[in-house]
């Protein structure tokens, strides 16, 4: 196989390393993502497995997961956030071979910036809390969105 769905040599994914005999670890990128609230609006972009995610990326050596998020966001939707409360963790299968490290944080958003679509995604949507469920997204996604939901209603 080519590109990031391989296996080693020794028939085990990129994504373990052996630290000792028989002994493997995760070695995983990680991406930062975050749910941001409009006004009871998300947004969510599609990406090339036609699927709608929260916007985020890939942590740079040296940056913060905040910072991160924050950069990430301003890049693929032109709008300045502050991260409020981290949501949570998960290991994302996104093939049987190519796995990621997420962390989602919560955001709510009251600026005035206009938000638009980079030309990372192949659309940008802005849905409702009841919407979410019906969408084709991966479940740790949505999880992620019905956690932020809650912890904003018990403020």
């Amino acid at each position: 196989m080519d590109g990031p769905d391989r296996l080693r040599s020794n028939g085990m994914p990129e994504y373990l390393v052996e630290r000792n005999p028989g002994y493997f670890e995760y070695q995983l990128p990680i991406s930062v993502k975050l749910v941001i609230d409009i006004n009871g609006t998300i947004p969510l972009l599609m990406n090339e497995r036609d699927e709608w995610e929260l916007p985020g990326g890939k942590l740079e050596v040296g940056e913060t997961p905040e910072v991160c998020v924050c950069r990430e966001v301003f890049e693929e939707l032109n709008i300045t956030v502050t991260v409020e409360d981290i949501i949570d963790t998960w290991v994302y299968e996104i093939t049987p071979l190519r796995h990621t490290f997420i962390v989602s944080y919560g955001a709510t958003y009251t600026g005035d910036e206009e938000i638009r679509n980079s030309n990372e995604h192949k659309n940008l949507g802005l849905f409702t809390y009841v919407d979410v469920p019906s969408l084709h997204m991966p479940a740790p996604y949505k999880h992620t969105i019905r956690r932020w939901q809650k912890l904003m209603a018990a403020r």
